[in-house]
């Protein structure tokens, strides 16, 4: 294993342990029944899903075959479900709630809202917001589901309180994470963006702020030198939203807004570690013409220079 993922992992262990406690206290109170967690499950999931059958439920709870048979099983001899063969395939049969297993699940409901609103209603609103905003997190950033996560995106190019003390913190972990980098690259971050908004002018300069969920996601800026040259700057993406084709969207909205603006030549600096932006820039028709030696950032590298002339 690599180890610079080894602090991510303990983490993640370490959450899984202290949640896994919670999910047993909860399951052993939250329902005063003699139901388990995963029977309420299952009992929800028939409750709400359409054409629900068992192959359905493994794939959406992802159980064993057989666990899932037993639970199924005592459902039905309990009179809360029941089963009805397929007009179309004798083989497949439909599960559904009797009107005593909807009275049931109803029951459940209301207990498992109450326990957790026991839990929760001892925070303070601002943990309870922190809670939930970490949930979502931890949801979304393990979702394999790329549209969805598209369809949430948000592009802006205003500037807003709080974007460069954000921008900064994802420039300092990506690269420490991904590259690592040193704390002098962030610091590095920090004072080209400090010289930038003191020149500031919205004739001549833009930022894009790629969000999610009201948090930013990627960015990318066009810094203009004069009537004709402008400087590509600070172009970052999120590792959770990579390959759904933002990082070209943001790329040329920038070399766009260039082009309306009548920038004639447009540059941008990178290191030769960053393979997958040099193949952007070079595909979008950007050209090395430098390239010197840099050790500043607690690795060796090989800072780049790339042009591009525009039409």
């Amino acid at each position: 294993m690599n180890s610079i993922y080894t602090p991510l992992v303990h983490t993640i262990r370490s959450f899984n342990r202290f949640y896994t406690n919670i999910l047993g206290l909860l399951e052993h109170h939250m329902f005063d029944s003699d139901f388990s967690l995963s029977e309420v499950r299952v009992l929800y999931e028939i409750g709400h899903m359409e054409n629900c059958t068992s192959k359905k439920l493994i794939e959406e709870l992802r159980i064993d075959s057989g666990y899932l048979s037993r639970i199924i099983k005592r459902l039905d001899k309990q009179e809360l479900t029941y089963r009805v063969q397929s007009t179309e395939d004798g083989r497949l049969y439909y599960l559904y709630l009797t009107d005593n297993g909807k009275e049931s699940l109803s029951k459940l409901n209301d207990r498992s809202d109450q326990q957790i609103y026991q839990m929760i209603v001892q925070l303070e609103e601002q943990n309870q917001k922190r809670l939930i905003e970490g949930m979502q997190a931890i949801e979304s950033a393990l979702s394999r589901d790329s549209v969805s996560r598209k369809e949430k995106i948000n592009l802006r190019y205003e500037l807003k309180p709080g974007d460069v003390g954000q921008l900064i913190h994802l420039h300092g972990w990506i690269y420490a994470q991904e590259c690592g980098y040193n704390h002098v690259f962030e610091g590095y971050v920090c004072k080209t963006l400090s010289n930038f908004f003191e020149n500031y002018s919205p004739q001549k300069d833009r930022f894009w702020f790629a969000e999610a969920d009201g948090e930013m996601i990627g960015a990318i800026a066009i810094v203009g030198h004069s009537a004709e040259k402008a400087q590509l700057r600070w172009f970052i993406l999120h590792p959770e939203f990579r390959g759904i084709g933002l990082g070209n969207k943001l790329l040329n909205e920038a070399m766009q807004y260039c082009r309306e603006k009548g920038y004639k030549n447009l540059f941008l600096v990178t290191t030769e570690d960053q393979k997958t932006a040099v193949k952007m820039y070079l595909k979008a028709g950007f050209r090395k013409v430098a390239a010197h030696e840099n050790h500043a950032w607690g690795k060796d590298l090989i800072e780049q220079t790339f042009e591009l002339n525009l039409p």
